[in-house]
């Protein structure tokens, strides 16, 4: 039986500080892993996962995102031609799987003209995604598996007809950064979530499984952002909207997906990520592996 799940949303309105001054010209969705965009592996992973139709949260003035997408659905006859000229068969191949990937995925924009927190961005898309269940990906979350991760999520949700939530587990020390999740047990990898602490003190996470940014909803949870209350400084959250749906009763479960989880998050996050994935990467692994014996 074929998935609902025909629609991702992917919030980019952030102003990437983390990353300053470079991200003040360069939006971080741009900044590469190896040789692609890091927003290019999120797009991957959703239309492998088979999504149709991507919705950008965005802010007005951050036009590149739009640009980039126009183009990759262009043909380049001046480029094209003098890669054939050159010989440079790879890149005139990698140019028309991009060109082939634009027309198997629609690209819509929506406007989260305040930042006012990851439920907020998500919450724009309602209108869009039209109370259809929603993939819900952050570009911070890189996911290096097998199978794609929003696959595994969305097959837990086929299965379920309830939300689901990635989750992966971490060292105990490092839980205090994170959103760290109440469970139970209810399967392989499956668990019933009782509660979501974000960033819980040292020593009292409830559980050592974080929350990755990757999510499957459904229209409850839009509703559920729309009504929950905010927080003090006017935010609201994912995570408020989940707790509240559990305290009244509702079904939230989180999956423990197989993969490697990639942060690009922050600039330590973003060179570890980058240097794991290079060191797979067949074109520079062994010179990159030698580099590192000689040098450091």
């Amino acid at each position: 039986m074929a998935s609902k799940v025909k629609k991702a949303i992917i919030p980019i309105a952030g102003l990437g500080t983390r990353f300053l001054p470079l991200s003040k010209v360069l939006p971080k969705e741009f900044f590469p892993l190896i040789d692609r965009p890091a927003i290019q592996y999120i797009i991957d992973e959703a239309k492998n996962s088979g999504i149709k139709e991507i919705i950008f949260v965005n802010r007005p003035e951050k036009k590149e995102i739009e640009r980039y997408f126009a183009q990759y659905a262009t043909s380049s006859p001046e480029l094209e031609e003098v890669l054939k000229d050159r010989g440079k068969n790879e890149l005139l191949q990698e140019l028309a799987n991009l060109e082939n990937d634009a027309k198997q995925v629609a690209f819509s924009y929506v406007f989260q003209q305040e930042q006012l927190g990851d439920g907020h961005a998500v919450l724009q898309a309602k209108q869009t995604a039209n109370n259809e269940p929603c993939l819900v990906l952050f570009g911070d979350d890189i996911v290096d598996s097998k199978i794609p991760c929003s696959q595994q999520l969305i097959k837990t949700f086929d299965k379920y007809q309830k939300p689901v939530i990635a989750l992966a587990r971490l060292p105990k020390e490092k839980l205090s950064s994170y959103g760290v999740v109440k469970v139970k047990k209810v399967g392989a990898r499956l668990y019933k979530i009782e509660g979501i602490e974000e960033k819980p003190a040292p020593g009292k996470a409830p559980s050592n499984l974080a929350v990755v940014g990757k999510y499957v909803i459904d229209s409850q949870v839009f509703d559920f952002l729309k009504n929950t209350p905010s927080l003090a400084h006017g935010e609201i959250k994912l995570a408020g909207a989940f707790n509240e749906m559990i305290k009244q009763g509702l079904t939230i479960y989180g999956y423990e997906f197989e993969g490697k989880w990639l942060e690009c998050g922050n600039k330590i996050s973003y060179l570890k990520s980058n240097l794991y994935l290079s060191l797979k990467d067949p074109r520079f692994k062994k010179e990159l592996k030698r580099f590192l014996k000689e040098e450091i």
